[in-house]
């Protein structure tokens, strides 16, 4: 199986397991009361950790930074943007267009995980470049 399909695969899997947690956060916020971008942003974060310790142990082999923590930053700032872009559907799809807030929270997950697989695997989880050296 190719390298990059593989990785698709798992981070597909790992993916799916922060979104269950993620899901079940969401859920669980909403039947305690919780506005809805609170819900969300609880079932994010806890869903955040999991996605990159699951990416970063089982996943991806290639890292492009050296520095854990600055990885973790980067993963968790797409991570954010990706939750901005949730929000900001879940807005348009529950207060707008009246959609079930959980259909409506699987619905955004689909582009939000193509959105998140595609930074991610492209500023982080590739090989680093050689710099280019100027010929003498």
């Amino acid at each position: 199986m190719p390298q990059h399909l593989r990785e698709f695969l798992l981070y597909f899997a790992a993916s799916a397991a922060a979104l269950a947690l993620d899901t079940a956060i969401f859920s669980l916020g909403l039947r305690l009361g919780l506005p809805l971008a609170v819900a969300a942003g609880l079932g994010f974060s806890l869903g955040l950790v999991l996605v990159y310790t699951l990416s970063t142990r089982h996943v991806f082999a290639q890292h492009r930074l050296a520095d854990r923590r600055g990885e973790f930053a980067l993963f968790a700032l797409i991570g954010v943007a990706g939750l901005l872009l949730t929000e900001a559907l879940l807005w348009l799809l529950v207060q707008r267009l009246g959609a079930a807030p959980l259909a409506a929270k699987l619905t955004t997950a689909c582009g939000v995980f193509l959105f998140n697989f595609g930074l991610r695997k492209s500023l982080l989880f590739t090989a680093r470049r050689a710099a280019l050296r100027p010929q003498a």
